[in-house]
């Protein structure tokens, strides 16, 4: 069987950022770190990734995108994108969350890491996260949900194992449990498209795919509309 051209994208935060795999081998990633950067990039990105691997858009097997939870808006320009891209190619569409693809990232370069449970924390404002907690299998200990922190916060877990503690909302829990020996902390993990790939790799195996007419991205808070814009709660 032919290695599958699998195109990641990666848009639920800041980053902007595009990964092609050919089957477990990175081909190649662009990425970029610029606010409000994806509805203008993101096209341009992949067209040229795609092109500068030696490949046309029409080679590619399957798209995945990061599903959240992140930005709203960041979400629906990455869930847009992708759609669009599996209708016209007719190809699958194959989700991996935001929080899953972070953990990878750091699970990959820890040693034992079964020695270890993995806490990724997205910035929600003010003492708020998107946070979740998993093992090295990227198993939950506790689901993905939005959580404010306090001293209190996965105590429970603490007490009996270490956890390490990454992402943009991480530095925010640091200060609440400096005291804490079981609390490690990672610095400098962002999103990324090359995780997404890697795990959607394995999605794309078990032919794990999205209803491409019905997905809708994983916001995790409802969206509401006010009278500046579109915000969430």
């Amino acid at each position: 069987m032919q290695s599958p051209l699998l195109l990641a994208l990666e848009t639920s935060t800041t980053v902007c950022s595009v990964a092609l795999f050919k089957g477990e081998q990175l081909m190649g990633t662009s990425e970029l770190r610029i606010e409000k950067s994806h509805s203008s990039h993101i096209t341009v990105m992949m067209e040229q990734l795609v092109n500068n691997c030696g490949f046309k858009i029409e080679d590619v097997n399957a798209i995945a995108v990061s599903g959240g939870p992140g930005s709203y808006t960041g979400l629906r320009i990455g869930t847009s994108t992708a759609k669009g891209l599996c209708y016209a190619l007719e190809i699958p569409l194959i989700e991996v969350s935001t929080l899953y693809s972070l953990a990878e990232q750091v699970i990959n370069y820890t040693a034992n890491p079964e020695r270890y449970l993995f806490c990724p924390m997205l910035d929600a404002r003010r003492m708020e996260v998107y946070t979740c907690v998993l093992n090295h299998k990227l198993e939950e200990a506790t689901p993905i949900a939005p959580v404010v922190l306090n001293e209190e916060t996965f105590q429970d877990l603490l007490y009996k194992r270490e956890i390490i503690f990454f992402g943009s909302g991480a530095d925010k829990f640091k200060e609440l449990v400096a005291n804490n020996q079981n609390a490690l902390f990672v610095g400098e993990v962002v999103p990324s498209a090359v995780p997404v790939g890697r795990l959607a790799l394995k999605k794309y195996e078990l032919e794990a795919f999205e209803d491409v007419a019905y997905y809708e991205p994983f916001y995790l808070k409802d969206v509401y509309i006010t009278s500046a814009g579109m915000s969430t709660k």
